[in-house]
């Protein structure tokens, strides 16, 4: 029991001190592991990344995704600023390169690291579709959900250990623990929390293209395009993301607080 008191009692720091601000929601987050660790780690495994994948320069895609990119930190650096954030982006190496892969992805690393597969090309088809990609990827590293996916998980683990110990003496027991805790925690708490990254990087990145000066809604128009492509996504339970019919009716519903945000910027057109 003093153990289990001892596991109880360290959690409960754990969420007391190991906390960071979200600058776009001004919530608290879990911050486990600080980015004093993850952005070093983060820039080593991109520049391994690319020694290891063909890198496409100087053509009109890859010239292209860069000046997205820029736009869009840009962009975050001037909300940051202007919402009492100024020198967030301090420990930040922005980096934009067009990977030849035919997979329809993107990601953005933690520190600005950010990769576009060629494969999502034929579906962003041009500019705008590109800064709602960039938006939303870049949005995930701002929002720092790498490093409350990270916390998260760890917090998973400590359960698992805790249930285990206070069943110490019941091997069988310790194995319906084990894949009941298992089920539960991701179907209950991890999934859900990466679905509601995924939400909130897609609000965040409309903000950020449209202080850039691109039309929201035509994230709206990419995630529509995106469905078309198939591919058998699983029911939404059991996924990482939202499904693609509740991400567009998100998505539409935003649209004209993110062109709101960006006005007070003095961006009053918007490129389609």
């Amino acid at each position: 029991m003093k153990l289990e008191r001892t596991f109880s009692i360290l959690t409960v720091i754990l969420f007391v001190v190991a906390c960071t601000t979200n600058p776009f929601t001004g919530k608290k987050t879990l911050a486990l592991v600080p980015n004093s660790q993850i952005l070093p780690m983060a820039f080593q495994q991109y520049e391994q990344f690319l020694s290891e994948h063909k890198v496409i320069k100087n053509t009109p895609n890859a010239q292209m995704v860069k000046s997205v990119g820029r736009k869009i930190s840009i962009a975050a650096k001037r909300y940051l600023t202007a919402n009492g954030y100024a020198g967030y982006l301090k420990d930040y190496r922005w980096e934009y390169n067009l990977v030849e892969d035919p997979a329809v992805n993107a990601w953005c690393m933690p520190g600005g690291k950010i990769v576009f597969y060629t494969g999502i090309l034929p579906v962003t088809k041009g500019e705008a579709g590109i800064a709602a990609v960039m938006g939303h990827e870049v949005a995930h590293a701002l929002a720092n959900h790498g490093q409350q996916r990270m916390s998260a998980g760890q917090l998973q683990a400590l359960g698992a250990v805790a249930g285990n110990v206070a069943l110490n003496n019941d091997p069988e027991s310790q194995q319906i623990f084990n894949v009941a805790y298992g089920i539960g925690t991701n179907l209950g708490v991890m999934l859900p929390f990466s679905r509601s990254h995924e939400s909130e990087a897609d609000k965040i990145g409309l903000i950020l293209m449209a202080i850039a000066g691109y039309d929201p809604i035509e994230a709206a128009h990419l995630w529509e395009r995106m469905e078309k492509q198939g591919g058998g996504a699983p029911p939404e339970i059991l996924s990482t993301h939202p499904s693609s019919e509740r991400r567009i009716q998100n998505i539409k519903s935003w649209v004209a607080d993110a062109k709101a945000e960006a006005r007070k910027f003095g961006v009053t057109s918007f490129k389609k």
